[in-house]
């Protein structure tokens, strides 16, 4: 079994790395924690941007979602180079990594065409929360329930607690989304 990385790989690795060399903020390392909620974040949505905007937030997708369609050793690769360059973090990490995926297998062409890109460019910051009466953060003991509004499905709301870099109550109205429903 040979582990190297084939020339295409190489070639997929060497882009990146050199693309993270001109582009990662000169300034990430000294403020790496510092700042206020709101400008960290702020920070980091504007990375994600820069990111999306050289066509590498969703490596994994497809191309014709605005992803790059790489194979699971790029993947591996681009998580091996960020880390290596110690880039800063997607801010819209479920986004990418759960919601865009579920909307680009299960999502309607009009859902597609009306999120997929917000979640790239972190214009549109998706989160998942779980907590109930009576459940808490006990996972096994929830339930769900939804109710018809104007057309559409309202399932619970999104409440924020914990880490504040994680559902980040830092966005305006309006630009949060809870998996399968309304926020």
């Amino acid at each position: 079994m040979d582990l190297n990385y084939t020339d295409a790989e190489r070639a997929f690795r060497d882009e990146l790395r050199g693309w993270l060399e001109q582009n990662i903020p000169g300034d990430w390392q000294g403020r790496n924690g510092g700042g206020t909620m709101e400008e960290n974040f702020a920070y980091l949505r504007a990375w994600q941007k820069r990111v999306h905007e050289a066509g590498w937030a969703g490596v994994s997708w497809p191309r014709q979602y605005g992803g790059r369609g790489a194979t699971l050793i790029e993947q591996v690769i681009f998580t091996e180079e960020m880390a290596r360059a110690a880039a800063p973090p997607l801010a819209n990490v479920l986004g990418l990594t759960l919601i865009g995926p579920t909307i680009i297998t299960h999502g309607t062409e009009a859902q597609k065409q009306r999120f997929l890109n917000r979640i790239l460019s972190a214009e549109e910051i998706w989160c998942q929360g779980f907590s109930e009466p009576n459940a808490g953060s006990d996972l096994a003991n929830l339930s769900t329930e939804a109710r018809l509004e104007d057309g559409h499905f309202v399932v619970g709301r999104l409440v924020r607690t914990g880490d504040p870099y994680r559902c980040l109550r830092a966005q305006t109205p309006g630009t949060y989304r809870a998996a399968g429903g309304h926020a």
